[in-house]
């Protein structure tokens, strides 16, 4: 815990120096995205800087939204949540789900992870009482076995939204994530 605290403080002193030095200059914007744009993404680390410059973003381009795999695991979530504040107050027109090659999501496994939670200090008990609540854990945790099979659901999740205007355009790839390379799936 420690180390972590460590890295945190780095980031910290760096955000100072950062705003001492008004870095931020060169990143200001406004809440629109210029192209009219959201991306669902993948929140793997080898796409913080590849994915925006593999597509020519700059900052200000396009709404990223980022979670585990690029998915949507409830139709009332968070991601469509962030989506109808993108369309409806932001001027989203078109939305881009960007799966990856060597997904981590592809190995997901909910009895793997609950294992890792006990392990941890989170108690049988809390995770049978959640289990009890309605909870799936293996539908909520586990991962998905075909990339592209999950990007053509996710699309057809977002286009079939009751909430979805009909007009906005919705489109699924997977971008390579070593080359940056984009294969239209959907």
């Amino acid at each position: 815990m420690n180390d972590s605290m460590n890295m945190v403080e780095e980031l910290i002193a760096y955000n100072k120096r950062f705003v001492e030095n008004k870095e931020y200059v060169k990143f200001i914007t406004d809440k629109f995205p210029d192209k009219k744009i959201a991306i669902l993404s993948c929140m793997d680390t080898r796409l913080t800087e590849l994915l925006p410059a593999a597509l020519g973003l700059k900052n200000g381009d396009v709404k990223f939204i980022k979670n585990a795999g690029a998915v949507i695991s409830h139709p009332f979530g968070s991601v469509i949540r962030s989506l109808l504040v993108a369309i409806y107050e932001l001027g989203v027109e078109e939305i881009m789900v960007i799966a990856h090659s060597d997904c981590g999501a592809c190995k997901m496994n909910s009895d793997k992870i609950i294992e890792r939670m006990k392990a941890r200090g989170i108690k049988s008990e809390t995770i049978d009482m959640i289990h009890y609540c309605g909870v799936d854990f293996a539908a909520w945790l586990d991962g998905f076995s075909d990339t592209e099979k999950s990007v053509r659901g996710t699309v057809d999740s977002i286009i079939n939204h009751p909430l979805i205007p009909k007009d906005v355009k919705v489109y699924g790839f997977i971008i390579n994530s070593t080359t940056g390379e984009l294969s239209r799936i959907v």
